[in-house]
C-alpha cells in the first residue's frame, strides 16, 4: 500500500455562488468529520476559482459542492473547469442540494461524479465517498 493510499481523505466541502443557506454544507461536512475523513469547509459565496484554489492548496482528494439557488448547471462546471486549469483533474467532485432529477445526466456530463439529492442520508454521502474517492497521488 503506497502512503498516498494509507492516508486519511481531504474533503472540500464548498458553497458556490451566492446561495446563502449553508445549513445543509454545515451538517454534510460534520458528518464527514465524525466519520474520519479530514474536512475543509470554505464558507458562503465562494467563486469557482476560489473554490479550486483552495482545492489545490488544501491539497484534497474530493470536492463536495452544495447549491440551493438553482445555479448549478452554471457554477458546478465552472467549477470543473477552474480545477481542471490548475491541473486538479484528479479531484473527484461531488454535490448535492436542490437539484432537479433532469439535470443530473448534464452535471455527469460536465465530471460531477455523483449528486445527492434532498433526503439523502449523511451515511449514503460518506458510504459513496468511501466507495468512490480515492486519495490522490503526492505531488512531485
Amino acid at each position: 500500500m503506497s502512503p498516498a493510499q494509507n492516508r486519511t481523505l481531504r474533503i472540500l466541502v464548498a458553497k458556490p455562488g451566492l446561495d446563502g443557506h449553508d445549513r445543509g454544507a454545515k451538517i454534510v461536512a460534520r458528518a464527514l468529520r465524525d466519520a474520519g475523513f479530514e474536512v475543509i469547509y470554505t464558507g458562503l459565496h465562494q467563486t469557482p476559482e476560489m473554490i479550486a484554489a483552495a482545492a489545490v492548496q488544501e491539497d484534497v482528494d474530493g470536492v463536495g459542492l452544495s447549491i440551493m439557488s438553482g445555479a448549478h448547471l452554471t457554477l458546478f462546471p465552472a467549477v470543473m473547469d477552474a480545477l481542471k486549469e490548475r491541473g486538479a483533474t484528479d479531484v473527484k467532485v461531488f454535490g448535492g442540494g436542490i437539484i432537479p432529477q433532469d439535470d443530473i445526466p448534464e452535471l455527469k456530463r460536465h465530471g460531477i461524479a455523483e449528486v445527492f439529492l434532498p433526503g439523502t442520508t449523511t451515511q449514503a454521502i460518506v458510504d459513496w465517498i468511501r466507495a468512490n474517492v480515492q486519495p490522490r497521488a503526492a505531488a512531485a
